[in-house]
């Protein structure tokens, strides 16, 4: 991820929390958090829970995100300097309130505010793993409209929606290596139309969280779990037709590996002690879980995220 993307990133999970951006350039956000991202983001589980008993107004964090530290840092830099020329400047009466205001109590610069606190984002770094993991955890499962693409203009035509139930699932070929893939399916609840690169499809549409005026939603033929079912199904039958030469190699290196294992603790075995036997065959058995666990090829599927998508037509 670039600079662009993180911070395009950032101001889309401000505006889907509720967050406020306070200040924005190309090198960094000010952002004031909603009370719930700042219960995802912050980590003050006493002040949350004083907040909870108390029944007050919460008062929210302002988190300065910096996305180019290095232009940032200049453009601070050079803003501070420019100040401080202004500031050397005679006959300024506010400048001399600043001057007794610094020797009584340090350097005032305008207002008194709180603290904000600066967070340099970029790929890796852990506040924005951080985002990353409260994104995955609240965005697991949407509720989205799609907005018409004309408006009717009669009050009693109405529009019929379909509801699709759409999951991203990972696939997970694993044995000594691993290799991963993505599979977005959708399916029509009220039809069961199965379609593939579902996410495709939803990237080409405007959706909304809100009801549309003028629509109304196709009676369900499916219930959720009938349909998920059936895209395991589907996914189940596109599996078996792939290519498992893979495990297969897998599968002849996990051999290699046990038989290897046999032969030096059978060996080691016979020309043990009697008392020492039972403690060698149980890291025997160990080592052979070991080396299943990391030879055996395996494949899993798990749900990465999913949805129900209203969206116009039915199909």
């Amino acid at each position: 991820m670039n600079d662009k993307q993180v911070q395009r990133f950032v101001a889309r999970y401000a505006e889907a929390t509720g967050s406020r951006i306070v200040e924005k350039s190309p090198m960094h956000l000010t952002v004031k958090l909603s009370p719930a991202a700042d219960r995802e983001l912050t980590n003050r589980p006493y002040y949350w829970s004083y907040v909870d008993r108390a029944g007050v107004e919460p008062e929210t964090m302002t988190y300065l995100f910096v996305t180019d530290s290095k232009r940032y840092d200049e453009q601070q830099l050079r803003q501070a300097k420019a100040e401080a020329e202004a500031a050397a400047e005679p006959g300024s009466l506010d400048q001399a309130a600043q001057s007794a205001l610094a020797r009584s109590i340090g350097f005032v610069h305008g207002s008194i505010q709180g603290r904000t606190p600066r967070e340099d984002l970029y790929f890796g770094s852990r506040k924005l793993d951080q985002l990353f993991a409260a994104a995955r955890s609240g965005g697991s499962y949407v509720c989205l409209f799609q907005e018409p693409e004309r408006r009717s203009l009669h009050p009693f035509e109405s529009v019929a929606y379909t509801a699709w139930l759409g999951v991203n699932l990972r696939v997970e070929f694993a044995c000594d290596m691993k290799r991963e893939e993505i599979h977005s399916y959708g399916i029509s609840l009220a039809t069961g139309n199965i379609q593939e690169n579902f996410h495709e499809r939803l990237s080409g549409l405007k959706l909304t969280p809100k009801l549309p005026a003028n629509v109304h939603a196709a009676r369900n033929g499916l219930t959720h779990a009938r349909a998920m079912s059936l895209i395991e199904g589907h996914l189940e039958r596109k599996l078996r037709a792939a290519d498992f030469s893979w495990a297969e190699g897998a599968s002849r290196r996990l051999q290699e590996e046990l038989d290897i294992l046999a032969h030096y603790y059978d060996r080691l075995l016979e020309s043990a002690e009697e008392e020492q036997r039972d403690a060698i065959a149980a890291q025997f058995e160990t080592r052979r879980q070991e080396i299943r666990w990391q030879y055996e090829p395996r494949v899993t599927v798990s749900a990465i995220n999913g949805g129900l998508f209203h969206l116009e037509g039915i199909e």
